[in-house]
């Protein structure tokens, strides 16, 4: 049996409906920053604080190490409230869960490296392997490359890299992965100029020479194997979901609060707004246009039904692993697929919504054009893009082999 016992002094539980009421709290505060945080590009050192002091990263995190434990659907729950207030917020908080639960899944050693130190530590992250990392005694070598897309770099005192590792013995091609690496080692270029999610601080990061410690590696496919080496130290099946099951939920869930906090704002605007002239005539309600209340309507299905995908993937997945069920190569690409068609979803969610804010959409402050924005960039991430996810489902649905990580 896995050995649970504690490494960090005990902190303060906290019940799953706190955890919730407490993102749910912060959406005012979060709303008034939001405009700021696209301003400077990444969200304030003191939002990310204030995440850290409500337990959020902990969420996932091991109980040995200060974690709640909980589940991925009470991960969305907080995440989604978060977005409510803003979606680069959403973003990053989402991120510093999930990385505490991908690092619960590399070896203990690595596990002690980041919490032993500092239990609060913030991760960032690039997952794309830039390069091949060059066995040397103890470790690997990673030569000069950059990073693109770790998103709250700026926060974080460690990063994960990914990497393709050479074959080893009995192997016959290199293997992708993942190398855990400290702030120390890396700069960073701050490139990151974008249309959406500007919040986020997604700058790249830089390496010349560092050397990285053999038990700071974790491969894909023992991330989503169900047996990665963290499975051996923590005993909750939640460490047995493969990484590609859980973090793609993080990435997705963000969408689902930037479309209601969206939808709430549209609503509480167009029941107000008249319109000024020209073809609508003027002074008409524009709340008694039938396209927009069409458009609010498939607004709040689209979320309804992104929504209702993932919490019941999640809910099956973690049932299966935690009955010590083999989780069977069908559920596993439904669920990839339903990654991507729920932003899908949140994506015509919030074209719709858009579409209902005439010439004021124009507008920068807009709160429902930069959510707009946001998910649409979220739906540029390639774990969600329909066209990766839908065309590897189809191709496992005609037989053929599926392309793509599941």
């Amino acid at each position: 049996m896995p050995d649970t016992a504690p490494l960090t002094p005990p902190r303060p539980a906290l019940e799953r409906g706190e955890l919730i009421a407490r993102a749910r709290a912060m959406v005012p505060y979060l709303r008034e920053q939001a405009a700021r945080a696209e301003r400077e590009r990444q969200i304030s050192a003191a939002t990310m604080a204030m995440f850290c002091e409500a337990g959020f990263f902990r969420t996932l995190a091991p109980s040995r190490f200060g974690g709640l434990e909980y589940d991925f659907n009470t991960m969305m729950d907080v995440i989604s409230e978060i977005g409510r207030g803003c979606g680069s917020s959403a973003w990053l908080c989402g991120l510093g869960i999930i990385h505490r639960w991908l690092l619960s899944l590399f070896p203990l050693e690595a596990q002690l490296d980041v919490w032993a130190g500092d239990p609060d530590g913030i991760i960032s992250g690039s997952y794309a392997p830039q390069g091949v990392a060059q066995p040397e005694k103890g470790g690997y070598r990673i030569p000069a490359g950059k990073w693109s897309f770790s998103s709250g770099v700026d926060h974080s005192k460690w990063s994960l890299i990914g990497v393709m590792f050479p074959p080893g013995k009995d192997e016959t091609a290199p293997a992708r992965g993942l190398l855990l690496v400290p702030s120390t080692d890396y700069a960073l270029e701050d490139d990151w100029y974008t249309s959406g999610l500007c919040g986020t601080g997604s700058k790249s990061i830089v390496i010349t020479d560092a050397f990285v410690p053999e038990h700071r590696k974790l491969t894909f496919p023992q991330a989503v194997s169900g047996s990665a080496p963290g499975t051996l130290v923590h005993a909750n099946p939640l460490y047995k979901v493969s990484f590609m099951a859980g973090m793609p939920c993080a990435l997705a869930s963000p969408a689902f609060g930037i479309v209601q906090g969206a939808i709430d704002d549209a609503l509480a605007s167009i029941g107000k707004q008249r319109t000024r002239g020209a073809a609508g005539g003027a002074g008409n309600l524009v709340a008694e246009f039938a396209a927009v209340q069409s458009r609010m309507a498939e607004a709040t299905a689209c979320l309804d039904a992104a929504r209702l995908l993932l919490y019941r993937d999640c809910s099956e997945l973690l049932a299966a692993v935690s009955n010590g069920e083999s989780v069977s190569v069908d559920m596993r690409i439904r669920n990839r697929r339903n990654h991507g068609f729920a932003v899908k979803l949140a994506v015509q969610a919030a074209d719709a919504l858009y579409e209902s804010t005439g010439g004021r959409g124009l507008y920068l402050d807009n709160t429902v054009q930069r959510a707009w924005r946001d998910v649409h960039a979220i739906s540029k991430h390639i774990v969600l893009n329909w066209d990766a996810v839908s065309t590897m489902t189809g191709q496992y649905l005609l037989g053929l082999e599926p392309k793509g990580t599941y």
